[in-house]
């Protein structure tokens, strides 16, 4: 849902690996070998935001130069962390501009001894421009956030007999702009009439990230899958390849030797989403946010999803960290995998700069995310101004560019334009809808919802005749709030507009609505205004992860929708089969 904090949020992940002489290609997540050294980065790094007027003392006066802490006074920062919620200093939660992080990282010898070694500084996420430098050196920038980028230092760190300790300086700027993704505008303290105004939203921090030594495609024929691999090697022409495909237990399944090839898998075991069933395929589950990274938080949520018998979520609105990736592979969540274009409501949002670098954050998160299972559809945008003449153009460029890209999976975008004026969705393979009917309008009449429901589906169908999924609708919930007859704001209110929804959902869903994504998977924080009280409480649990009453009507729900496509010649039950992780 578009109505994000406007706190700025930056973060780190940073990974030093070493290994032989390297492959080009995509970059995949890191998997040590004998070959392949990781050095985590996490931790405790010296943190300094830069106040002065302008926020560029530090450029000013060079501060990545010698180590930070001789230029002025410094605070430990977790990585990966959003600077934001960490400290108690009230200008560090509202804080645009540069800051500044740096650490000293000892290397193993044989790194920086070893020639044929090479040496890579990988950053998973910064938001939402970085700057790095090794031992003062300007080595590598990047824009946007949310996305891992890396840079070779094998000659910074393999010059002499130098010393095996390492500084890291990252200035990081968490500015908005009109041609950032997402987006933002600036309104300085000299316009008297509305002050100073930043947009900005939230990254995720993530963690590290390694480059992949292949490039791979994957196929299924009938029985048999089908990898196409081409591998470049730097260095000598002098060398034996061969390759190696292992399944989940460590066991060869396809040999191949050279540079590139076919691997043939016989007898292939397909990946299938949780307690799906062939026909008819529906997704039913909630958005999840994945600001920040937390193992113990993560493998809860899993759970959680699990325990309502959820199969899906949209990584709204920005892609999430790739352990969260991993986990929907390992526990058969479905993803629609959604970039940063959320606030794209301006016409001057809509220019060739910003697409561009939308078309170029396409292109990091499909070279990121393809190799996962998991992921069944790309989405390049929620909630744009898709109404404007020049939002059809600029979709329909990135929607092309997406498909270029990656050709095997549907694209969409996330819409609550009217469907007679959205220029857009002539583009897109499949329909995604927001709508809040009986909460940001017609506030408390639930017997419209149906009827509203209806008309919204039948109208954009009758136009595209395309799948629909509803990708949002819910209602604020304070945890504990209670009232009957029903009032907006208790338990009873969000249980009885979810219930609305479904008996319409179940008038299409066996047609051409193909999924339901409830806003919100959990509370979470947003910026302080009136109409929130202590950030977005649309969650069906709160942010300690405990149950409202309509967690255990989705569950009710999920689990007999369940049920029903595993056994559909049978009558519905809403047994919770295979809840357990050991059955």
């Amino acid at each position: 849902m578009a109505r994000g904090s406007a706190v700025a949020w930056a973060a780190l992940g940073p990974l030093l690996w070493g290994c032989a002489l390297g492959l080009q290609g995509g970059m995949l997540y890191p998997q040590e070998s004998p070959s392949r050294e990781c050095k985590e980065l996490d931790g405790l790094w010296s943190f300094r935001a830069d106040f002065s007027d302008n926020r560029r003392r530090g450029f000013e006066e060079q501060w990545y130069r010698r180590p930070l802490w001789e230029s002025g006074p410094t605070v430990d920062m977790p990585v990966p962390s959003s600077f934001n919620d960490i400290s108690q200093d009230w200008r560090l939660r509202h804080f645009v501009g540069w800051v500044w992080y740096e650490r000293e990282v000892i290397l193993p010898e044989r790194w920086t001894q070893d020639l044929r070694t090479r040496v890579v500084l990988r950053i998973g996420s910064a938001h939402s421009y970085a700057i790095v430098w090794v031992n003062g050196v300007d080595t590598l920038e990047h824009e946007g956030g949310y996305l891992p980028f890396e840079a070779d230092i094998s000659n910074l760190v393999q010059v002499g007999p130098l010393p095996s300790r390492l500084r890291i300086t990252i200035a990081i700027n968490n500015t908005l702009t009109p041609t950032t993704l997402p987006p933002g505008t600036i309104q300085y303290l000299t316009d008297t009439s509305n002050g100073l105004y930043f947009c900005t939203r939230h990254p995720p921090p993530t963690s590290m990230t390694s480059p992949s030594p292949p490039a791979w495609s994957k196929t299924v024929v009938r029985a048999s899958g089908l990898v196409n691999y081409q591998i470049s090697v730097k260095g000598s022409n002098l060398f034996k390849l061969e390759v190696r495909l292992l399944d989940a237990e460590n066991k060869v399944v396809a040999n191949g030797t050279g540079t590139q090839g076919q691997l043939k898998v016989p007898g292939v075991s397909l990946w299938w989403p949780y307690l799906m069933h062939e026909r008819p395929a529906y997704l039913y589950s909630l958005e999840i946010r994945g600001k920040g990274f937390d193992w113990p938080l993560l493998v809860k949520d899993f759970n959680l999803l699990r325990w309502l018998g959820a199969n899906a979520f949209r990584t709204s609105h920005y892609p999430y960290a790739e352990e969260v990736m991993q986990m929907c592979d390992r526990y058969g969540i479905v993803v629609i995998d959604e970039c940063p274009g959320v606030g794209l409501a301006l016409p001057q949002f809509f220019n060739n700069v910003s697409l561009h670098h939308h078309m170029q954050v396409m292109e990091e998160v499909v070279r990121r995310d393809k190799n996962h299972p998991a992921v069944v559809m790309w989405s390049v945008a929620n909630e744009p101004a898709s109404h404007l003449e020049s939002a059809g153009y600029y979709l329909k460029m990135v929607i092309a560019h997406t498909k270029s890209l990656d050709p095997s999976r549907p694209v969409t975008f996330v819409s609550n334009s009217n469907y007679a004026a959205d220029k857009g969705a002539p583009y897109v393979d499949v329909i995604c809808l927001n709508s809040y009917y009986s909460w940001y309008h017609d506030y408390g009449h639930l017997e419209l919802i149906q009827l509203q429901l209806a008309t919204q589906f039948e109208n954009w169908y009758k136009k595209y005749q395309k799948p629909i999924i509803q990708s949002e609708y819910g209602a604020e919930t304070i945890a504990g709030f209670h009232q009957d007859p029903p009032l907006m704001f208790t338990e009873e209110y969000q249980k009885s507009l979810l219930e609305q929804y479904h008996l319409g959902l179940d008038q299409k869903r066996r047609k051409y609505v193909v999924g339901e994504l409830i806003w919100n998977f959990a509370d979470f924080m947003t910026e302080q205004s009136p109409t929130r009280v202590l950030g977005n409480k649309k969650g069906i649990f709160t942010r300690q992860r405990q149950p409202k009453s309509a967690a255990f009507l989705l569950r009710e729900r999920y689990w007999k929708i369940a049920n029903e496509t595993r056994y559909p010649h049978s009558v519905a039950k809403s047994q919770c089969l295979e809840n357990s992780l050991f059955t």
